[in-house]
């Protein structure tokens, strides 16, 4: 592990992890921190106040010139046309089959200029994808953006007030972003609380950093990020999304818009005609135990992610189903570590605030 961590990458923030106490782990080629106090004290942090995320793992990729919008809408599946300068939007990114390459945030910075958030684990692929198709698209530049941010989420609560405090200025409301004083604030964020994403100079990182954290934001690592993403019910890549498995049958059809064209429409639109033969499906357990990745679904489907949820208290997932069996309500058993586990599928988000 020592001679490992060597190799990886660090953000601008490692020292910060590292005298704080967070136990530090390799993940997509990075050493990032896993967890600080604790994943149930992060997590519940960010429910009921707020939490600060360092993301600068995650990869950039700034598309401009005249040509920029049209080459976008040919490489995303969302409709890019309609993202208003200062508004960011969600797709996917397809092989010609429908494969899911990735799942972006895209910002609009300018009427020519965008910047596309990746997955730290695709950054090389997108960015070469981007490339790929840039050498055939006319007045279009494709920059590698990556070392340019840092990247920190406050999510929670008292996420904004904190942020308003720290940076000044009017923040974005959600989907939005802002240019404050030289850090793009979007309102977009991973963890189904609202708040903000900060994508600024990595030698601004630190002093932002200090300043969310002395004004109250709790220092939150990867774990408690995939606990609170997962309640929700959000996709994680390599997880529930992946190059084998379409849109469609991730639910995430509503980001799909076949008719502008883009790279695996044709075959989007299919899959959308014919239906899926398995879907993704949030569930529960109804008993003891905790389901994980990899787990088999007894009759067919698996499990691709799974945790103990800290507000719902109970073992929770997602899992592709056969369509006929991912109706919510639907009972159906897991196979963990050679036990049967009882579950059942449940209706998106799995933690509702007026609930719990």
């Amino acid at each position: 592990m020592a001679a490992s961590a060597d190799t990886l990458k660090r953000t601008p923030l490692h020292e910060r992890h590292v005298e704080a106490g967070a136990k530090m782990v390799p993940f997509a080629g990075w050493h990032m921190p896993v967890q600080y106090g604790g994943i149930r004290q992060e997590h519940i942090a960010v429910r009921r106040g707020a939490g600060v995320f360092d993301v600068s793992h995650m990869g950039e990729i700034e598309t401009r010139g005249p040509g920029a919008a049209a080459f976008l809408q040919r490489l995303l599946s969302n409709d890019v046309e309609k993202i208003a300068v200062g508004a960011a939007q969600y797709s996917v990114l397809c092989r010609d089959d429908g494969g899911v390459l990735d799942d972006l945030f895209t910002y609009r910075l300018a009427d020519d200029r965008y910047l596309t958030v990746t997955n730290a684990s695709n950054h090389d692929k997108d960015l070469a994808w981007f490339e790929r198709h840039a050498r055939d698209a006319a007045d279009v530049e494709v920059v590698d953006r990556h070392a340019d941010y840092a990247m920190l989420a406050v999510q929670g609560a008292d996420a904004r007030g904190i942020v308003t405090e720290a940076l000044g200025g009017e923040l974005p409301e959600r989907f939005r972003s802002a240019d404050l004083d030289g850090v793009l604030v979007a309102g977009t964020g991973y963890t189904g609380e609202d708040g903000v994403e900060l994508l600024l100079p990595p030698g601004e990182a630190v002093r932002v950093w200090d300043a969310v954290v002395e004004r109250g934001a709790t220092p939150a690592g990867l774990a408690a990020r995939d606990t609170l993403r997962l309640e929700v019910c959000f996709h994680l890549y390599g997880n529930d999304l992946m190059e084998e498995r379409g849109p469609i049958e991730a639910g995430l059809g509503w980001c799909c818009k076949e008719a502008t064209g883009f790279v695996g429409a044709d075959a989007v639109r299919a899959a959308r005609e014919a239906g899926p033969r398995e879907k993704l499906v949030p569930f529960v357990m109804t008993g003891p135990g905790i389901a994980r990745q990899g787990n088999e679904v007894a009759g067919g489907g698996v499990v691709t992610s799974g945790t103990l949820s800290p507000c719902l208290e109970v073992g929770i997932g997602m899992a592709y189903l056969p369509a006929e069996r991912a109706q919510p309500g639907t009972e159906f058993e897991i196979d963990v570590r050679g036990k049967t586990r009882s579950a059942r599928v449940e209706r998106r988000p799995l933690y509702r605030p007026e609930e719990s």
